[in-house]
């Protein structure tokens, strides 16, 4: 019996100059079906969904739509064969209601029955299991309800092809099995769903099949039901991997940091931090959880020093320093530093505030230090020793050093942050989302850097939007909800599930 496809995709490939991002790759989804594409970053997988969203277009090789071949050359042309793609960053306008981004874009005539549409979109809604007040302002979402109203979006403009990248990226565990309900739902229907994901295990929990790419060519497809986390690593990556993250119990830990009573205040006057206080102690890896909006943004930059969109209404934050607590409250980066402070911070915005995107590997690596007083030669030396260093150390892929990292993969750009901040023997290590948008076999690279960085004696404070994997990794978690602390549990005793609900919810420990 032959199977009916939705999409195939024929020897199609993508150059970008002397780069091949897609090697003539051959995929196809089946109708009534979840297939999830794997690979490690800068393996093609947004570039290959790019194509088949009308973003680029392929220089060779044939696209399928129901057994017909299509030019697909804009995303108006994948629209009008029923394609939909929602992206990490979400396309909404902020100050309209759900229902009028969902209209927006809408043909036909221009005056609209809104009510009527309103009728449309909630039978969808109804159908499909989604959770929508359509009179909300985008603004007043969080960001799973966002998501949702994207994918609705796509839903009523025909998709019967729904593009997901990376959709899990920032959710809770309850929101999480929320939405594979309604992928489930969607797949009942039968709709085609492809999942960008680098979370194995929901891999394994949500998709029919699992095709995976590297280094921008098809290695094989294969039957979730037969897939195994060290099969698709090992698919990933051609060699097997070691899986496993090895905490070890803190040695003597001696307080570090040490946050109380932080309040925030945005520039509208709004409360991000609300009497915020925990200690971060050397040989220990404090997590943060928290859904985004928690405030946990606010708070590594004011710890940071590196403060924007508000300011601190009260509280103190001391960090040490030469054998003492010293009273950092209210100080920028620079005078920080001049305190004897080691603090390094990989803050959330990684081109924005961490790089810049248009210098090099050498030249990121020199902003650390161009304010030492060394001489720019001797800077450039020591600058060039180190990017090589995290270059090998993280397998950072990049045709040279000096190649501008704005032009790298997103995951490659984290590498590169990453790896400097670490290397530069901190006493305190702030790191947001240290692994988003890293491929599995990064993401522990990264995390052997993090419990490196741990037995060296440094107070590790970080953010990882996997529980799992944050569970794994860290010693304590404390858990921010509406900028308040709602709990500091031991993550060794606690569960996912309870942590989703301390961030969620009005429950305290």
């Amino acid at each position: 019996m032959v199977e009916e496809y939705a999409l195939e995709l024929r020897n199609v490939t993508k150059r970008f100059g002397s780069v091949t991002a897609s090697n003539h790759v051959n995929l196809s989804v089946k109708k009534h079906e979840i297939l999830s594409i794997l690979g490690e970053n800068g393996c093609g997988k947004t570039t290959l969904m790019n194509m088949i969203a009308g973003i680029y277009r392929p220089d060779e090789g044939q696209i399928f739509v129901n057994g017909r071949e299509v030019l697909i050359q804009s995303p108006e042309n994948a629209n009008a064969l029923n394609i939909g793609m929602v992206h990490q960053h979400y396309k909404l306008v902020n100050i309209f209601t759900a229902a009028e981004n969902i209209m927006l874009g809408r043909k036909g005539s221009a005056v609209v029955n809104v009510e009527s549409v309103k009728k449309e979109i909630k039978s969808i809604c109804d159908a499909y299991g989604f959770n929508i007040n359509l009179d909300q302002k985008i603004y007043e979402m969080s960001v799973s309800q966002k998501q949702n109203v994207e994918i609705v979006k796509a839903l009523y403009r025909g998709a019967d092809i729904l593009i997901l990248d990376e959709p899990t990226a920032v959710l809770t565990p309850q929101e999480t099995k929320s939405l594979f309900a309604v992928m489930k739902n969607m797949r009942s229907d039968g709709k085609s769903i492809i999942i960008i994901t680098h979370k194995l295990n929901e891999v394994l929990e949500v998709s029919d099949r699992v095709t995976v790419l590297r280094k921008g060519r098809y290695i094989d497809t294969i039957d979730t039901k037969d897939a195994t986390v060290e099969k698709l690593t090992e698919f990933m990556v051609g060699s097997k991997i070691e899986m496993n993250i090895r905490r070890s119990e803190p040695v003597n830990p001696e307080e570090r940091l040490s946050v109380s009573n932080l309040s925030f205040v945005s520039k509208d006057g709004v409360k991000l931090l609300d009497d915020v206080s925990f200690s971060a102690r050397s040989g220990e890896i404090l997590g943060v959880a928290g859904i985004s909006g928690c405030g946990s943004k606010e708070l590594f930059e004011s710890i940071a020093g590196v403060v924007s969109g508000g300011k601190l209404a009260g509280g103190h934050v001391l960090a040490y320093a030469d054998g003492k607590m010293t009273d950092i409250t209210g100080k920028d980066s620079v005078e920080i530093k001049k305190a004897g402070v080691k603090l390094s911070f990989v803050p959330e915005d990684r081109l924005g505030m961490g790089l810049v995107g248009s210098l090099g590997m050498t030249d990121n690596m020199i902003l650390k230090s161009y304010r030492d007083g060394k001489g720019p030669l001797l800077r450039r030396i020591r600058g060039r020793k180190l990017a090589l260093k995290v270059k090998s150390l993280l397998e950072v892929v990049t045709p040279g050093i000096e190649f501008p990292v704005r032009r790298l993969s997103g995951g490659n750009v984290q590498k590169v942050l990453v790896g400097r901040e670490i290397s530069s023997n901190p006493d305190i290590l702030l790191v947001a989302y240290p692994v988003r948008g890293l491929d599995i076999h990064s993401a522990y690279a990264i995390y052997k850097q993090l419990e490196k960085a741990k037995a060296r004696g440094v107070a590790v404070v970080t953010i990882i939007e996997d529980l799992d994997v944050l569970i794994a990794v860290s010693d304590r978690i404390i858990v921010l909800n509406g900028g308040k602390v709602t709990a500091t549990v031991d993550s060794r005793t606690t569960t996912k599930e309870k942590i989703g609900l301390f961030m969620t919810s009005d429950v305290r420990a």
